[in-house]
């Protein structure tokens, strides 16, 4: 089975996709994904499809919907040639729960992990150009936002965030390499699209303003700054990290060019308890 939610929900058997189109049983499809090969419990799925509040019914509905995907996932093995595995070995049910099988096909969130985890090693060996190359690979992974078109309750939300934070930190140690690598002019473009996308989050500021020095606009990368402070104070009453106020002044009294890069994204597991501050987004 090859499962894809790093963009629009795509769950595949055999090339056949699985996945309904009502959006209760793609919910409970989309949940079982996330946790490819390990037991969801009946309470995380109840809670993602009806809150605090589920109905009476609740236990029933969704083994109603379970049947359902088992159906969809029946007709998909149907194409293929093992006749000793069924669609309840693929969607199985056990005490307190249920599973999805992967059965060996490819996740594409596990592998964003593996090769973002191959860059974040290069870059601790300062192999910026291997670091660049293997985070850009992990990158091209992801084809739009986390499940886009599934509806979303509490336990999917949570997943998507922690996903999507897991994004923007290979993507934040992805530009920090090639700004080691001297590639500052060509970052200008994606540089400005996303400090206007992520409106607070300073590593990606200090990466903007580094970059504009560097490509000999000064009075501009000054300006990002004011604009993120201004943004930081009126909507969160905080000033800007001492990092970044120190990248400030270099940038006023010296050459940035020999000044330490900002300081780097912290790492996926740690990065979820900063990003109130810097994942504010417009």
């Amino acid at each position: 089975m090859d499962i894809k939610l790093l963009g629009a929900l795509s769950v595949t058997e055999n090339g056949l996709s699985v996945a309904p189109t009502a959006p209760k049983p793609r919910q409970v499809l989309a949940l079982l994904a996330l946790h490819a090969d390990r037991m969801v419990p009946v309470a995380a799925l109840t809670e993602e499809l009806w809150g605090q509040h589920p109905p009476r019914s609740a236990r029933t509905t969704l083994q109603t919907y379970v049947l359902q995907l088992r159906e969809l996932i029946g007709e998909a093995l149907g194409r293929g040639q093992d006749e000793r595995c069924t669609a309840k070995d693929v969607l199985a049910t056990l005490p307190g729960g249920y599973r999805l099988a992967s059965r060996g096909g490819s996740v594409d969130y596990r592998e964003f992990e593996r090769r973002a985890g191959a860059g974040y090693r290069a870059m601790d060996a300062d192999d910026h150009q291997g670091a660049s190359r293997r985070l850009a690979d992990a990158l091209s992974l992801w084809t739009g936002p986390v499940l886009a078109g599934v509806q979303a309750g509490g336990q999917i939300r949570m997943e998507v965030q922690r996903l999507e934070e897991a994004r923007l930190c290979a993507l934040d140690q992805r530009i920090e390499a090639d700004l080691r690598l001297g590639r500052h002019r060509e970052l200008l473009s994606e540089l400005t699209v996303l400090v206007n996308r992520y409106r607070m989050h300073e590593s990606l500021h200090g990466q903007f303003m580094l970059a504009l020095y560097r490509s000999g606009r000064r009075g501009e990368a000054l300006g990002v700054y004011r604009r993120l402070r201004t943004a930081l104070v009126s909507e969160l009453g905080l000033e800007p990290s001492a990092a970044l106020s120190r990248l400030q002044g270099l940038i006023l009294a010296t050459s940035p060019e020999t000044a330490p890069p900002p300081a780097p994204a912290p790492a996926p597991v740690a990065a979820a308890a900063g990003a109130g501050r810097r994942l504010a987004m417009r």
